[in-house]
């Protein structure tokens, strides 16, 4: 059994160069502009370009940024529904556009600071590994569904930890 298996269970039913993924736009972004090739964690290197592009919806009101929100959504949904035809995988760890999504949900409104910025990171990706119940439910939902939805609840999920604890601390 190789390494593959024993980590994600899901074994590759072909590898993509990155000259490849630049030939189809849409598997370019449903992989995370490249970060999900990453042979190693590629969820935390899509939440990591989420990072890099995370200034941009920053500099929008709280509700310009949960519209932009629920616009990335339904679009990374549609991105990783083609990709999984693509692919040949059901949430294949290579699509990442559903962690870009989730890690964004989870920065949405908190404090200024980048002490809450990593707390969003670590939390994030602590609550997409572990899913706990019922987000690893959500998986089950086809297509581009479950792929993006599980990451979503797990972005609120972190996102709920943050304000309590925000909440806690200033009362």
């Amino acid at each position: 059994m190789s390494i593959f298996k024993k980590i994600n269970k899901k074994p590759p039913i072909f590898t993509l160069s990155f000259k490849q993924l630049l030939r189809d736009p849409r598997l370019f972004v449903a992989l995370g502009f490249g970060s999900g090739l990453s042979p190693y964690a590629p969820g935390t290197m899509g939440t990591l370009a989420a990072l890099f592009l995370y200034p941009l919806m920053a500099l929008t009101s709280g509700k310009t940024y949960l519209g932009l929100w629920l616009l990335t959504c339904m679009i990374a949904i549609y991105l990783a529904d083609y990709a999984e035809h693509k692919i040949g995988i059901h949430d294949y760890s290579g699509i990442v556009c559903d962690e870009i999504v989730g890690f964004w949900l989870s920065l949405w409104l908190i404090p200024s600071g980048f002490m809450w910025i990593i707390a969003a990171f670590v939390l994030f990706r602590l609550f997409d590994i572990l899913k706990p119940w019922p987000i690893h439910l959500l998986q089950n939902l086809p297509g581009g569904w479950g792929c993006v939805l599980d990451d979503a609840a797990a972005g609120f999920a972190a996102w709920l930890v943050l304000q309590v604890t925000h909440f806690a601390i200033t009362q």
